[in-house]
């Protein structure tokens, strides 16, 4: 399996990765997959913030996808990054997202982040509550019945991990 910076070629498949969980699950709130544009300008701000986008390829094809963002958009957040991940339909449960996380929190370190934020759509997402637990996140939070997709309340369920120097120190650098 290669671990990679995500490009131009590969937006069409994360667009068809997201499209799919965004259709048939809840771990994205959103209700329309946005098309192969929007993804685009979703990468050029990740990259303009000095921040990764990876992609998991096997036998030339893209088997998930992940990125950091800042938390929210106000500067001061810019130490504070939320992870995304998602993997292709049937390939779940087989260590991709794993190993996708391991690479982007230490890519995000190296750019001098501090605190990896997962935001869990739907408080039933096991696996993805799981895989955080895992890799060191705690609980931070839940937040009760905040979206409505396919005719139910979905819960939000914050977990944070602290990378490097944490809050031991001030950023060594300008922003990641």
């Amino acid at each position: 399996m290669l671990l990679r910076d995500a490009t131009e070629a590969d937006f069409g498949a994360i667009e068809a990765i997201y499209a799919h969980w965004v259709d048939h699950g809840s771990a994205s709130f959103e209700l329309v997959a946005p098309a192969r544009d929007e993804i685009a300008r979703r990468h050029a701000e990740v990259g303009a913030r000095g921040l990764p986008w990876l992609v998991a390829e096997q036998g030339g094809r893209v088997l998930g996808y992940a990125y950091a963002n800042w938390f929210r958009p106000r500067p001061a957040y810019r130490f504070a990054l939320e992870s995304s991940v998602y993997v292709a339909p049937g390939m779940q449960r087989g260590g991709i997202a794993r190993l996708l996380m391991v690479e982007l929190m230490t890519r995000c370190e190296l750019a001098g982040a501090r605190q990896m934020i997962a935001v869990i759509g739907d408080s039933g997402n096991a696996p993805s509550i799981a895989l955080h637990r895992s890799l060191g996140f705690q609980h931070a939070g839940t937040l009760q019945a905040v979206g409505w997709k396919f005719e139910r309340w979905l819960d939000v369920v914050l977990m944070q991990r602290a990378l490097g120097r944490a809050d031991r120190s001030p950023p060594t650098v300008s922003a990641p």
